[in-house]
């Protein structure tokens, strides 16, 4: 039918944790999802261009939220954590001043490393962004992506682009895919990333889903996901 679903939201609860990790009673779950969005957009979003830029150079991957009765527990996903910790932590201190500041709960700050990169499809994508800014060309671009994540483990990747590629004065959609990306099956392990380019003839969108295999426990069935291929089934044997 054409409809869309996002392969991170599509897995949660069911293969995948949630992003926030708290209960609240019905009257205060709106304000603390609001702030939740808050602490997101001030991490993701500084309002100074310069950390900004720092962070993005970073490469957060997600942020966690998980709240207990006295604090707000917020852990950073991060592939390059000494840009955010700064020199004897200095950075990450003010930046847990800044959120306690923010939305007025004590804040516990956590940085964790990201092992592989080119294996998240967040850190891809906003890395295809920068160099689509600074006018490299789309499809190489594109390439090299997929290389580096093919070398690097994943079962398959599938890189998607929309908007004024290369210039053209007509907006079009450009995709690459390699490997197998078996979007509908729930027990496989599909990453998802979204970010824009901002390049001076307008913004490109750059979608990336990454499939890294299955979820523990889920490849004793005989299925390849370098095929696509459903186990067979065994053969019927009649004894007389």
């Amino acid at each position: 039918m054409g409809q869309k679903v996002n392969p991170v939201a599509f897995r949660t609860g069911v293969m995948v944790g949630w992003k926030s990790k708290w209960f609240a009673s019905k009257r205060d779950f709106p304000g603390l999802l609001l702030e939740d969005k808050k602490i997101r957009d001030f991490i993701l979003k500084h309002p100074d261009q310069r950390i900004r830029q720092k962070y993005r150079n970073a490469g957060i991957d997600k942020v966690e939220i998980e709240r207990t009765r006295d604090e707000v527990r917020v852990t950073l996903f991060v592939a390059r954590p000494g840009l955010i910790i700064g020199q004897k932590g200095q950075e990450v201190e003010k930046l847990q001043e800044e959120l306690q500041n923010l939305v007025g709960r004590r804040i516990n700050l956590k940085i964790e490393e990201v092992g592989r990169p080119e294996l998240r499809a967040q850190l891809v994508a906003e890395d295809i962004a920068d160099q689509l800014a600074k006018r490299a060309s789309f499809r190489r671009t594109m390439k090299r992506a997929i290389e580096s994540t093919m070398e690097a483990g994943a079962r398959g990747i599938k890189i998607q682009m929309a908007g004024r590629l290369g210039g053209a004065e007509m907006a079009r959609r450009e995709k690459q895919i390699e490997g197998s990306i078996p979007l509908s099956t729930l027990r496989a392990k599909i990453d998802y990333g979204f970010t824009e380019a901002r390049t001076p003839q307008g913004h490109i969108g750059v979608q990336v889903w990454i499939n890294n295999g299955f979820y523990e426990g889920d490849d004793s069935d005989g299925y390849d996901a370098s095929t696509s291929e459903a186990p067979k089934k065994p053969k019927k044997t009649y004894k007389r």
